[in-house]
């Protein structure tokens, strides 16, 4: 990985204040002085000012969260959070994002803070996709004020993408894909077009999917899945 990524893992500053350091002649790779953009590995021996980096190990997984359970590491109103989900010796992970508590689907969970804030923050424009279920018919054209943006809460809505999956007579299935993360967003949007989510589902973050988890189930992410988000 690229040196100040590297630096940042370890804890030593964020990326731009290492490239700094590394300018600045103060940090040493293999005894020698590092270059800004040279790759290491783990197994290089890398130090700021005499003192070794050593990247902290971090926890990620991946939870198909069902209703009823808040995503917060405690309450103080005694309501179940996805932590009573994870097992026991998960360590000090904390959920990114948030799906409320009558949503669902696939939340990440890590310790982790430097990925949580490239995932959630509004400048990386991290698609994040839904399922979206609605009472009656609903048709491509009354989409197309979701699509170009609404104004919600004073503000105007990122343009996303929206299509119909399911239609009959009793409800509407559509997926929706957002680039911004903000409170009850696709909830507003739908009211904005009058109508009522009955279902919300996150089904998707990036190309990473729920498939093969069921409903309240965890799992840990693989090196690759870890690898992708960081490239988001």
């Amino acid at each position: 990985m690229r040196l100040n990524k590297f630096l940042a893992a370890a804890g030593v500053a964020s990326r731009r204040e290492c490239d700094r350091l590394i300018s600045e002649g103060k940090v040493t790779v293999n005894g020698r002085q590092a270059r800004v953009g040279e790759e290491v590995s783990e197994s290089d021996e890398v130090s700021v000012g005499g003192q070794r980096a050593v990247i902290k190990k971090y926890e990620y997984y991946m939870l198909n969260k069902p209703k009823g359970y808040i995503c917060s590491v405690s309450d103080d109103k005694g309501r179940k959070t996805v932590m009573d989900l994870m097992p026991s010796n998960a360590g000090r992970i904390f959920p990114v994002g948030r799906l409320d508590y009558d949503s669902e689907g696939l939340l990440i969970l890590t310790s982790d803070g430097e990925l949580a804030q490239r995932l959630t923050h509004p400048s990386h424009d991290v698609p994040k996709t839904y399922l979206v279920k609605v009472e009656g018919t609903l048709t491509e054209a009354a989409l197309n004020p979701i699509r170009s943006g609404l104004e919600i809460d004073g503000q105007m809505t990122k343009k996303c993408k929206a299509h119909i999956v399911e239609t009959d007579k009793a409800y509407t299935k559509v997926h929706v894909t957002v680039t911004e993360g903000r409170n009850r967003e696709i909830r507003k949007l739908f009211a904005a077009i009058g109508k009522e989510v009955t279902l919300l589902k996150r089904i998707r973050i990036g190309e990473l999917t729920l498939r093969g988890l069921d409903r309240g189930a965890c799992r840990k992410l693989t090196k690759q899945e870890v690898e992708y988000l960081n490239s988001l």
